[in-house]
């Protein structure tokens, strides 16, 4: 009964609210209809008034003999296609030139216009015949502002109660709708309470009760039950057992029923709480706090206790495995990240400071720091020196950075295996090799307060690379044997990450090594270019880039930077070929793109050859320039590599335009070459990519810096390489860098002859006079007899089969060079002539008089060439 009361209650609420919703609807509708139908009739007054005013003729109309004539047609048209109620034209005394009723045209407009002749549109709200209206008056301008006129437009509101009409059917369908959903809600209650109570009646409600009763006293967890004026209402057994609560606790206000404190705050607060763990005496009890009120009960709170005290000692040992599981796993995540032995050691002491000891130190064997594995030549003992330290405070008496600590065996075997000890019960100094010579250290350690240390030798392949002590003096607890086991997991996986840095450094100061052997210890001597040259190689590893400076047949020097592509020994070792190949091609003076012609046939050999464990394509760039110093002049081509820098004299920086060509080994496309002049005291700067372009900065913002680090007048070579490599190398290269910067010089011209020689034998005897003439004022008069030879059977050669054009050139310098030049492109070969043979003799002649002598073409045919040393000082005086 109280059931169908219940249902009825909420059938007649319902009833009423979807009444007060119906009614609300309505009334809203009416006024937001009526609102916006009122701001749309202003808009769309305004708008039509507004556009008749201002159309082309309206205010050439009002000025016309007959303006109802013009305009009574116009406004009719507008009238009916904006379904307004009337627009009317008036002019500035308020007469009407158009209305829709032909019988007002010519009467007085009714309603103020004053402030429409001031020139601003007036929109009025008003009661018409018809109903309420909307009215908008406008002014009409001529073309020199004046007012020639008005327009007004009305519209009227009455659609405003038909609009409400069609929506009001539908709102009272939904409000049935509602009435229905209300009858068939209150049908639903009726039977889910029926449902619930299944129908039981007041002696199966009692004896459900029992049951429940009994229940909740025998579960073996513990139950507290309090109402809204905060009174104790039910303790089962449970709860009266764990918390020893007094017989008459039920029915006393919380705080004074018996209860623990923390508890009885939880029941006060009205707050939730989960597994809030409260230590009882000696137990740890998990409490549970939930409000009662929430599902239309009584309100109050019912708290619930479990007893986790050996539930909370088996998690506790699983949160210390779980913690040594995760450290374990950060331990491999974060030793061993580079490839550095110092700093793997200190990752080691950084993961296990201070979540495992307060103090770590890392002592590795001195061959290990070398890249060598300790035993090979430290014979059974090795030397132990401290490579990382990480410490909870900054004043421990533990040895530093550097230090030598003692010396332990080789093998694993002799030195056995970890070792934990308690202090100050153990001799420290006869368990620590490194404190057993040292009392006053060992002194210092016991009075800072360590209490416990663990030693685990770092081994790898059978071979002992050092110690890890861990020490503890903040934390309480001593090392015991899960810290141990824990302990050599650690030193497991950092001796393995240990020993590979070391291999890692073997090599790679092999291959560094290997690379500094290939490249040029010393620069040539030679008197066209002031040289410095600076060489870095990465950080990571070796690459393949190089730079060479070689000295050239007439005074002239090539200058060569080139670039391996790949790390490590094999482009160390490429490198060493190409410079070697390079050097080889400039001995046949060739011009600087046929050099690089053959140095990529030579590349595209070697890829052929690679076998099937070679890293792939070799790959290389190289940049080749030739200066020559007689004409001011150079000469450059490039595959694949970035081109020169140019600082002119006054400091201004450019780069000459080169064609960048392909790089070595790619073949397919010829190298070009191009020339252009070099005024004496300019810097040439050769460089490879590693100094301008980096994993963070782009080869073009690299350039452009070096723009700016060269762009001063008047420093040296070698204050060029230091300023531009503090500006663009902020830490270690990330990739090889070869720098080569040559300032230039130009061949005195009074140290220079030159003669153009008729193809007349006749001729011969005339050069070699003024030969000896010119030797003489250049104080040479020693070397006349055998220049004079040299010349004779060049010169006579070139005339008797060489072509137009033959010329003589004399060059001194550090050295006499005398040239012979033709047009002809066949080359003399030296012959060893038999002692009946007429001729053949001269070409051995001269490679016996001369130090050195060669053959280059031209452009326009051959330079036979020789070299002498003159007796006398080098250079001119």
């Amino acid at each position: 009964m109280a059931a169908q009361s219940l249902a009825g209650q909420v059938f007649l609420l319902q009833v009423v609210l979807v009444a007060l919703l119906a009614v609300a609807a309505a009334a809203s509708l009416v006024l937001q209809v009526r609102r916006d139908s009122t701001q749309e009739a202003r808009q769309r007054t305004l708008s039509v008034a507004q556009t008749f005013a201002h159309a082309p003729g309206t205010a050439a109309a009002l000025d016309s003999a007959d303006p109802t004539a013009v305009l009574q047609p116009r406004a009719e048209a507008i009238r009916k296609a904006a379904d307004v109620a009337f627009v009317v034209v008036s002019n500035t005394r308020g007469i009407r030139y158009t209305h829709p009723d032909p019988h007002l045209i010519g009467k007085h407009i009714l309603g103020p216009y004053r402030k429409v002749l001031q020139g601003v549109p007036e929109t009025t709200e008003l009661n018409a015949s018809v109903g309420p209206a909307v009215d908008s008056t406008v002014p009409v301008f001529r073309s020199d502002g004046s007012i020639a006129g008005m327009v007004g437009v009305e519209i009227t509101l009455n659609h405003v109660n038909q609009s409400v009409s069609r929506q009001l059917p539908v709102i009272l369908a939904g409000a049935a709708g509602a009435l229905l959903l209300a009858v068939g809600g209150a049908a639903l209650v009726k039977q889910r309470l029926s449902r619930q109570t299944r129908g039981l009646g007041p002696t199966e409600m009692t004896r459900m009760y029992e049951h429940h009763d009994a229940v909740l006293h025998s579960v073996r967890e513990g139950v507290l039950i309090t109402d809204e004026r905060g009174r104790l209402v039910l303790a089962n057994d449970e709860a009266r057992r764990l918390l020893d609560l007094p017989s008459q606790a039920e029915g006393a206000p919380v705080a004074e029923a018996g209860l623990h404190s923390r508890i009885a705050g939880l029941l006060e607060s009205g707050d939730p709480a989960t597994d809030e763990v409260v230590p009882v005496g000696e137990r740890l009890l998990a409490v549970n706090v939930r409000p009662t009120g929430g599902a239309g009960g009584p309100s109050g709170m019912v708290a619930t206790l479990r007893d986790t005290t050996e539930l909370r000692a088996v998690a506790g040992r699983a949160e210390a495995v779980r913690e040594r599981l995760l450290l374990v796993y950060e331990a491999g995540a974060r030793i061993g990240t580079t490839l550095d032995v110092a700093t793997t050691a200190r990752e080691l002491t950084q993961v296990a400071t201070p979540r495992f000891s307060d103090f770590a130190s890392v002592d590795l064997a001195e061959a290990v720091f070398r890249g060598e594995e300790p035993g090979e030549s430290d014979g059974r003992v090795v030397q132990m020196r401290r490579a990382a330290l990480t410490a909870l405070r900054d004043d421990h008496p533990l040895y530093p950075l550097g230090r030598v600590t003692g010396i332990v065996p080789t093998s694993t075997a002799a030195l056995g295996g970890s070792h934990r000890h308690s202090l100050p019960d153990t001799d420290l100094g006869a368990v620590l090799s490194w404190h057993r010579h040292d009392p006053e250290g060992t002194a210092r350690v016991l009075a800072y307060g360590f209490h416990s240390v663990l030693s685990v030798p770092l081994h790898a392949r059978g071979v002992v690379l050092g110690m890890v002590n861990f020490w503890r003096s903040e934390n309480p607890a001593a090392f015991d044997e899960d810290d141990e086991a824990f302990a050599q997991e650690l030193a497991t996986r950092a001796a393995v990450c240990i020993d590979n840095a070391r291999r890692y450094t073997r090599e790679h100061q092999t291959a560094v090594t290997l690379q500094r052997s290939l490249l040029p210890s010393g620069l040539p001597r030679q008197s066209a270019l002031d040289i410095a040259h600076r060489y870095l190689p990465a950080e990571a590893s070796v690459g393949g880039d190089w730079f060479d400076v070689i000295p050239l047949p007439g005074t002239r020097v090539a200058l060569v930077v080139g670039d391996v592509v790949g790390h490590g020994l094999h482009a160390a070792a490429t490198m060493g070929r190409l410079r070697t190949a390079v050097h080889n091609f400039a001995t046949l003076d060739l011009p600087a793109e046929e050099l690089l012609a053959h140095l990529d046939e030579l590349v595209s050999r070697i890829d052929q050859e690679g076998t099937a464990d070679s890293t792939g394509a070799t790959g290389a760039t190289c940049l080749y320039v030739i200066y020559d110093p007689v004409a001011g002049r150079c000469s450059l081509s490039r595959a694949g590599h970035p081109g020169p820098a140019l600082v002119l004299p006054d400091g201004a920086v450019r780069f000459p335009d080169s064609p960048a060509g392909v790089p070595l080994g790619v073949g397919g496309l010829p190298f070009e070459a191009v020339e252009f002049d070099v005024p004496e005291g300019s810097r040439l700067v050769l460089f490879t990519d590693g100094l301008v372009q980096t994993r963070g900065r782009d080869i073009d913002d690299g350039v452009e810096l070096l723009r700016q680090s060269l762009n001063r007048a008047g420093r040296t070579p070698e204050e060029t390489c230091r300023e531009v490599l503090a500006t663009l190398l902020t830490g270690p290269p990330e990739d090889d860098v070869a720098l080569l910067v040559a300032a230039t010089r130009v061949l005195d011209p009074s140290r220079v002859a030159t003669w153009d020689v008729p193809r007349d034998p006749a001729a011969v005897g005339a050069v070699r006079r003024e030969v000896a003439d010119r030797l003489a004022a250049w104080q040479l008069d020693e070397e006349a007899f055998v220049t004079e030879l040299i010349l004779s059977e060049l010169l006579t050669n070139a005339v008797r089969y060489g072509t137009d054009p033959v010329r003589v050139r004399l060059l001194h310098e550090r050295t006499l060079i005398c040239e012979v030049s033709d047009g002809s492109s066949t080359a003399p070969h030296l012959r060893y002539a038999a002692t009946t043979d007429e001729g053949g003799r001269g070409l051995f002649l001269v490679a016996q008089l001369a130090d050195r002598w060669g053959t280059r073409y031209t452009e326009t045919g051959k330079v036979i060439w020789s070299e002498q040393r003159p007796a006398g000082p080098a250079k001119p005086g």
